[in-house]
C-alpha cells in the first residue's frame, strides 16, 4: 500500500493535468501549480495524438472529449520534391491520429482534471524545493509555499524541477529548425482526412485538408539561429512569410501554400527541440514527467502521447508501491527504454528533413521499400499499439 497521499504537480500544460487526473484516480490528492497568471489555451497551433496517446487519455476519461475536438487522420502520404503522392500503409486495428488544436486540448485536459477533483493554482513560478523525511515543500517566486508528499515536474523542456533534481542535467537540444503553421485557401491533391509529409527542394513541410475548407500546413524551416517563441515572434509575420515563400518557391504545393497564407493566419512556433537522454528522472521525493524528461522531436508525432502515457504510469507506480523511491524507480524502469527508442527514431527523421539532391534521389528509390506494410508494422506497430493496463499491479 502506498504511503503517498498528496502531490504537487508543477506545470499546467499537457502532462500536468493528465498527471493530476491520474493521481486522483489512484487515490492521491493533487494540486497543479502553473507559472502563468491564468489558464493558458496553449500556443503553437495543432498537434497530433497517436493511438497509444489516446489510449492513455481514455484511462483518465479524457479521450472522448479530445476526439470530439479533433480531426481524425485516417490516411498518410509522402511526396519528394514535385513527385507524386505515395500512400503510406496504415496499421490495421488502430484508431486514426487525432489532430487537435493545442488550446482546445489544454481546455479538455484541464476540465477533466478539475472534474476529477484537482485544484489549479496560477501565478506560481517554482524557484526551489526543500525535502525532509515527511514531505517536500515547494517555494514560489511570489513568496508562497506549498507542501505535499511528492513533487512532480511537468514543467516542460525548460524544467526547473529537472535542475532541482540534478543541477548538471542536460537541457533541450535544438533540432536546427524553426516551426510555423498556417492556413491557405488552395486546392491540393489530397482527400480530407489525409496527412501529407512533403520533402521540398530546400525544406520539409506537411499539410492536411481542413473540414471547413482550405488547407492547414506546417513548415520546418532550417535555421542556424536558435530563436525562442518570444524571439521569433518579435519578427513581423510578414517578414517570416517572405522567408517561407522564398524557401518553398518551386515546391508543389508548398509554394502555393506559402503564397496563399496571410500574416494573420501564420502561427510562429519558434525553435523545435528534442531532449537528450536525462540521467536522473527522480531524486528523493521529486520526479519528472512529460517534456521535462522526454521531449522527442516533433517528427515522431509522439510528444503529447508519451507525456500522457508517462503520467498514467507514474500514478500507477505511486499507487502500488510503498513510497516515493520504489515508485519512482519502477516508473523509470517502465518508461525509459520506450521513450528513448522513440526519441532516437525522431532524430533519424530529422536528419532526412533537409536532404540534398543526391539524398532526395536515393529517397525516391528507397520509398517503395519503406512503404511496404511489413516495414510500417515493424517501425510503428509496437509504438502505436502500446496500451497501459491501469488495473494491473506494478511489481516492486
Amino acid at each position: 500500500m502506498s504511503k503517498v497521499r498528496s502531490a504537487l504537480v508543477i506545470g499546467g500544460g499537457i502532462a500536468g493535468p493528465v498527471t493530476a487526473a491520474a493521481l486522483l484516480k489512484a487515490g492521491i490528492d493533487a494540486t497543479v501549480h502553473e507559472a502563468y497568471p491564468a489558464a493558458s489555451d496553449g500556443i503553437g497551433g495543432t498537434l497530433a495524438l497517436a493511438p497509444n496517446g489516446m489510449a492513455a487519455l481514455d484511462v483518465v476519461g479524457a479521450g472522448d472529449a479530445v476526439r470530439s475536438l479533433a480531426l481524425p487522420i485516417r490516411r498518410s502520404a509522402m511526396a519528394i520534391g514535385r513527385g507524386p503522392l505515395r500512400t503510406v500503409p496504415a496499421l490495421p486495428d488502430v484508431e486514426p491520429l487525432q489532430m487537435v488544436d493545442r488550446g482546445g486540448l489544454h481546455r479538455a485536459l484541464r476540465d477533466r482534471a478539475l472534474a476529477a477533483g484537482a485544484r489549479f493554482e496560477y501565478g506560481k513560478r517554482l524557484v526551489g524545493a526543500d525535502e525532509d523525511p515527511d514531505g517536500v515543500t515547494a517555494k514560489f517566486a511570489d513568496g508562497g509555499t506549498a507542501r505535499a508528499d511528492v513533487l512532480i515536474g511537468a514543467d516542460g523542456v525548460r524544467s526547473t524541477v529537472r535542475t532541482l533534481i540534478d543541477p548538471a542535467a542536460p537541457g533541450p537540444g535544438y533540432t536546427g529548425m524553426l516551426g510555423f503553421e498556417g492556413r491557405a485557401d488552395v486546392a491540393v491533391d489530397a482527400e480530407p482526412g489525409t496527412m501529407v509529409f512533403a520533402f521540398g527542394k530546400r525544406a520539409y513541410y506537411l499539410y492536411w485538408v481542413l473540414p471547413g475548407g482550405g488547407v492547414g500546413w506546417g513548415a520546418n524551416l532550417p535555421s542556424r539561429d536558435h530563436l525562442t517563441l518570444t524571439e521569433a515572434r518579435r519578427r513581423p509575420a510578414a517578414e517570416w512569410l517572405r522567408t517561407l515563400r522564398e524557401t518553398y518557391a518551386g515546391d508543389d504545393p508548398g509554394g502555393a501554400l506559402a503564397a496563399r497564407t496571410s500574416a494573420e493566419t501564420l502561427q510562429v512556433v519558434g525553435a523545435l527541440h528534442i531532449m537528450p537522454p536525462v540521467p536522473h528522472w527522480w531524486r528523493g521525493r521529486m520526479a519528472l514527467v512529460g517534456d521535462a524528461v522526454h521531449a522527442p522531436s516533433n517528427s515522431t508525432g509522439q510528444g503529447a502521447s508519451l507525456a500522457a502515457e508517462s503520467a498514467i504510469e507514474l500514478a500507477r507506480c505511486l499507487r502500488d508501491l510503498p513510497g516515493p523511491a520504489p515508485a519512482f524507480a519502477a516508473y523509470e524502469r517502465l518508461r525509459r527504454s520506450r521513450v528513448e527508442r522513440i526519441a532516437a527514431r525522431g532524430a533519424r527523421i530529422n536528419s532526412a528533413k533537409t536532404p540534398g539532391p543526391v539524398a532526395r534521389k536515393a529517397m525516391s528509390v528507397l520509398m517503395p521499400i519503406m512503404f511496404r506494410a511489413g516495414s510500417v508494422e515493424k517501425s510503428l506497430g509496437r509504438e502505436q499499439r502500446h496500451a497501459i493496463d491501469w488495473d494491473a499491479p506494478v511489481p516492486a
